[in-house]
């Protein structure tokens, strides 16, 4: 599994809309509406690295709102929660 974390600069007046978009957006498990330099910050959990690519250079770019995205790629997780099984159901 490929994480991507995506921060998003967006029009002012479209951030819940935008955001509501994202989330609805296959791929997408979580978009946080954040302060600072960013308005949007999405996290993304994808099959392939041609997923977050098609993710990124088609679905997003249909979006008129968005201004610039930043993505990062995850290469490890700490955490306390199971991450994998969390998101393994039905693959």
């Amino acid at each position: 599994m490929v994480t991507a974390i995506i921060f998003m600069n967006v029009k002012r007046n479209k951030i819940n809309t935008v955001a509501e978009q994202l989330a609805d957006t296959e791929g997408i498990s979580e978009v946080y509406s954040v302060s600072g330099q960013y308005d949007l910050i999405a996290i993304v959990r994808v099959k392939t690295n041609e997923d977050l690519s098609s993710l990124v250079t088609k679905k997003l770019l249909q979006i008129d709102a968005v201004i610039k995205t930043e993505t990062m790629l995850a290469f490890k997780a700490y955490s306390k929660h199971d991450l994998d099984a969390m998101f393994a159901v039905g693959m």
